[in-house]
Parts: structure tokens; C-alpha cells; sequence
């Protein structure tokens, strides 16, 4: 039998170390995961791809399996050792990002990355299907952005080193340096203890069965989830993907300028992103069921009118203020939108809906989203005349506007 959770049970002095190093962790998934994107240029040149080949590079061949394994992954961690799925994984990973700098063409590059994909699929679920038992359910958005503080640190890290170490030693020593040491973090990982799984009161499942897909894939307020923080992770993953490429094509910033401010900017704004969103997120929900996709909605919204500021100003200080308010609002939703998850699955499917949700949204952002760019980047001669790259990039405030419509009904469900 699985212990029933309360609101008062307290979290122990080992919860918040495992919560530590399940956050480290994820700060060199996203590093790992985004280091590429800062590297584009520096490929580009030696290899004279496209930019839909870069994005192939960079999103869909790190997209393919995690997406695939990212669902039997959740299942797995609904049942096996979470523990022992998350070291594998991060051995798996950490190993193909430092082989990505032995590559010698697009497909030696496209294998790395697909495996780097593979182990990194690995963590999502089954890491925060940890942090739910390891805590008790009034401080799951607080806990799930503290952890997802590990967007913010490991996307500022592949920023600012990705930027200095590729101009001063190339994008192969970027590579090597920062992709080989997470082996051996899956030593303090795997030595993690396992804690019990604990049941939410009321929830509607209590075993498995065959119909716990139908449960989530028929239930009005995940699937709006679903397909709101989709629209939303394209237009704020993309953010990432391009941001680098558009940089130095438009407005001719150097590599090292764009690491320093992208690290700056991602950690300034970032971390109180992650860390009070969901604190925010949570003060939401208690107003109303629905209030952290309410919550959602709103960032959603406000993002679009600083995307179109970033695409078609050229004032370097009116950037600066629209990638840090994006940056902002890019990761202060990732706490609410895993809460809201796990609450509306319930203990026993909680590895599988972060799963679906995962899956949508980097269907949508790596798979769709970046690829949509690349090409509409190609066909509007980007390469050959720069500013064309901005028309390209309105994919992304009109994603933000579809995003804020679908969350909006989330909430409207969620309360009813």
C-alpha cells in the first residue's frame, strides 16, 4: 500500500539535499542540451551548413528520442527505480555531449546529439516524480521551480562559457570541457535513496491499468495544458535556438559579447524566474483551482509584445530589455505547469503526465518550432540578407498569443 500524503508532513534535511543535486543536475541537462545553439556560428562557418541544418543539429536530433523515450521513461519511473534511471541517463548523456567534439560531418554530429537526447529523456519524469514524494503537495511548484532553476543556470553556463570557450579554443574544446565531468555526478546520483511513493488524497487512481492513458488524454484541462505550454515552449525554447544565430547575423555581435550578456541576462533574470514563479504560481492556485494556468496565461500574453520589440528594434538597450523580460517570462511558468501536472494526474500517473507534457512541449519547440524558422529563415534568404530573419522569428509572438488563449480555457476548466 502507498502511505497517504498530507499538506503537514515535513520535508527533511535529506529531501532538500536531493533536491540540490537533482537541481545540478539539471543545470548540466540544460547546458548540455543548449551548448550547441551558442556554437552555431562557429560550425556554420567550418562546415557552410544551412540554417535547416543546423536545426536539425541542434533540436531534432536531440528531440527524436527524447520525445519517444521520454514516455516509457515516465512509465518506468512510475513503477522502477527512479534513482538508478536518472544516473544511467546521466552517464549516457554527459558521455555523447563530450563526444559531440570528436565529429567529423553532419552525421557523426546528428548521431551525438540523438544520444545525448537519449539520456536526458530520462531525468524529467523521474526526477520529478521524486521531488513529489520527497515533499509534501503545498510546496510542489515551489520545489518543481527550484528545480527548474536549473534551466536558468545551466542555460547562462552554455551561454557565457559556450561563448568564451568556442572564440578563445574553438567549439570542440567547449565540448570536451564541459560535457565529460557529469560522469562522474552519476556516482552521488545513483547513491540517492529512493523514497515511497505517497498517494494523493482523493485521487482518482489508485493501480495501474490500461486505461491510464484514456484517464489524462480525456481530461479537458491536461490537454489544454498540454497544448498551451506547447505554443508557449516553442516561442521560449526558440528564444535560445536562434537567439545566437540572429545576434550575430543582424546586428553583428561577436560570439564572446553574446555569451557574456546571454549568461548575464539568463541569470539575472532566470533565477528569480524559477525560484519565485512558482511561489507565485502557488498563490494563484490557492485563489482559485485554475489559477496557475490563469497565471500562465498572463506571461504568455505579456511576452508578445516584447517579442515583437526584440525582432524589429535595433537599439541595443531596448534588446537587452526585451531578452531579459522574455528570459523572465520564459521560465517563470515551469514550476506552475509541472504542479499542475502531477495535481491533475495523481500519484500513480505522475511520471506519465510530465511525460505527455514534456513530449508536447518539445514537439512543438525542437521539433516543430525551431525547424519552422530554420526553413522559413532559408526560403526568405536570411543567409544572404540578414534583417529577412526577423519575419522568420514571428513565429514566436504569435505562438505566445495562441498559448495565452489555450491556458486561459485551462484555467477556465480547471475551476469549473
Amino acid at each position: 500500500m502507498q502511505n497517504i500524503e498530507t499538506a503537514e508532513r515535513p520535508a527533511s534535511g535529506y529531501a532538500w539535499y536531493a533536491l540540490g543535486l537533482l537541481t545540478f543536475v539539471y543545470v548540466l541537462n540544460f547546458l548540455d542540451r543548449v551548448i550547441i545553439l551558442y556554437l552555431f556560428p562557429l560550425i556554420k562557418t567550418e562546415y557552410k551548413f544551412t540554417d535547416l541544418q543546423l536545426s536539425l543539429l541542434g533540436t531534432t536530433a536531440f528531440v527524436i528520442f527524447y520525445t519517444a523515450l521520454g514516455i516509457p521513461f515516465g512509465r518506468y519511473a512510475d513503477r522502477g527505480s527512479r534513482v538508478k534511471l536518472i544516473a544511467i541517463g546521466l552517464a549516457i548523456w554527459s558521455l555523447f555531449s563530450g563526444l559531440t567534439g570528436f565529429a567529423w560531418d553532419f552525421w557523426s554530429l546528428f548521431f551525438c546529439r540523438l544520444m545525448v537526447g537519449v539520456g536526458e529523456a530520462t531525468l524529467g519524469p523521474a526526477a520529478i516524480s521524486l521531488l513529489s514524494d520527497y515533499f509534501p503537495p503545498t510546496k510542489r511548484a515551489t520545489v518543481t521551480s527550484i528545480y527548474s532553476m536549473g534551466i536558468a543556470v545551466g542555460a547562462g553556463f552554455a551561454a557565457f562559457f559556450g561563448g568564451l570557450l568556442g572564440q578563445e579554443y574553438g567549439w570542440r574544446a567547449a565540448f570536451y570541457i564541459l560535457g565529460f565531468p557529469g560522469i562522474l555526478l552519476a556516482v552521488f546520483v545513483f547513491m540517492l535513496r529512493e523514497p515511497k511513493r505517497m498517494q494523493t488524497p482523493n485521487a482518482a487512481e489508485t493501480e495501474y491499468s490500461g486505461t491510464d492513458w484514456k484517464k489524462l488524454l480525456s481530461n479537458k484541462s491536461f490537454i489544454l495544458l498540454c497544448l498551451g505550454y506547447a505554443f508557449l515552449g516553442l516561442a521560449t525554447n526558440n528564444l535560445s535556438i536562434w537567439g545566437a544565430t540572429f545576434y550575430t547575423r543582424l546586428h553583428k555581435f561577436d560570439l564572446a559579447t553574446i555569451g557574456m550578456w546571454g549568461g548575464i541576462l539568463t541569470l539575472i533574470a532566470g533565477i528569480p524566474a524559477t525560484l519565485f514563479g512558482g511561489v507565485f504560481a502557488d498563490w494563484f492556485r490557492r485563489k482559485q483551482a485554475g489559477g496557475r494556468m490563469l497565471y500562465g496565461a498572463g506571461l504568455a500574453l505579456v511576452s508578445v509584445p516584447f517579442w515583437l520589440l526584440l525582432i524589429f528594434t535595433d537599439n541595443v538597450y531596448l534588446i537587452l530589455l526585451a531578452n531579459g523580460v522574455l528570459l523572465f517570462a520564459a521560465l517563470a511558468w515551469l514550476g506552475a505547469a509541472a504542479a499542475d501536472a502531477t495535481e491533475i494526474a495523481g500519484a500513480n500517473l505522475r511520471g506519465l503526465a510530465i511525460a505527455v507534457y514534456f513530449f508536447s512541449v518539445n514537439i512543438a519547440a525542437y521539433l516543430i518550432g525551431s525547424n519552422l524558422i530554420g526553413y522559413l529563415s532559408d526560403r526568405f534568404g536570411a543567409t544572404e540578407n540578414p534583417a529577412m530573419m526577423r519575419y522568420a522569428l514571428l513565429v514566436c509572438p504569435i505562438s505566445c498569443f495562441l498559448s495565452a488563449i489555450f491556458l486561459y480555457l485551462g484555467s477556465q476548466t480547471r475551476r469549473a
